[in-house]
């Protein structure tokens, strides 16, 4: 029985994964899909007061579209250690992390993995190679990181550095989960969006922080492993 019921399980998130694969490459062009939300004003001034919070001599924005066993997240630490190593300060360091496309589940609390699962949706997983039930790349626990003293996303805000996901990927994500689950994606969408973590900045995509970030000085490196 619990065999027969973890093969149905598996079956159930392989088809809502290729819905959602199948449902984001064709978003642009389904009749259905009206495009994301548009921001509203206070969302747009948001977004801009926020980039332009970038500070200091040192700057770089990691591209986070992949998970990649929380490496958008390492190598926003190691910036901070290496420059902290040739003697600069924090607050002469800027280093920012976009969460988009595949990423966008490293931005959201705990509760909504453990609903949906996001870990096995979006292949997070453990060494043992079970999915995550929670983000382990916000407040990390032991094991979570290849090394312990690694930081995660809360510890890093604290200490200046910046996380934003992209607002295109959570509408287009959400609304093909909420499509497979017969759920309103309007609902789903918002359910997502309020689950963004505290600290994390909500743009109106992955690829505008991206290039906002560059014109304010940030050079830009790929968040892969």
């Amino acid at each position: 029985m619990k065999t027969t019921q973890t093969t149905s399980r598996r079956n159930f998130m392989g088809a809502m994964m290729l819905g959602a694969t199948a449902s984001t490459l064709s978003a642009f062009t389904n009749p259905i899909f009206g495009g994301a939300p548009e921001f509203t004003t206070s969302e747009m001034k948001g977004a801009e007061d926020w980039i332009k919070t970038i500070k200091g001599n040192h700057r770089v924005v990691y591209d986070g579209s992949y998970p990649h066993k929380g490496f958008p997240v390492i190598w926003n630490w190691a910036y901070y250690l290496s420059n902290n190593e040739m003697g600069s300060a924090d607050d002469q360091i800027t280093a920012m992390t976009v969460f988009r496309h595949d990423a966008i589940p490293l931005a959201l609390q705990d509760d909504l993995w453990t609903k949906y699962p996001l870990g096995e949706m979006f292949h997070v997983k453990k060494a043992d190679g079970t999915p995550y039930d929670r983000n382990p790349f916000y407040e990390p626990q032991e094991g979570d990181f290849p090394l312990p003293m690694i930081q995660g996303v809360k510890d890093m805000l604290g200490r200046g550095a910046m996380f934003c996901v992209c607002n295109l990927a959570l509408n287009v994500y959400s609304g093909a989960i909420a499509q497979q689950m017969g759920k309103d994606p309007n609902e789903v969408y918002e359910e997502w969006k309020a689950a963004v973590l505290p600290g994390i900045q909500i743009v109106p995509s992955g690829v505008w922080a991206l290039g906002r970030a560059q014109e304010e000085g940030c050079g830009y490196i790929f968040a892969g492993e």
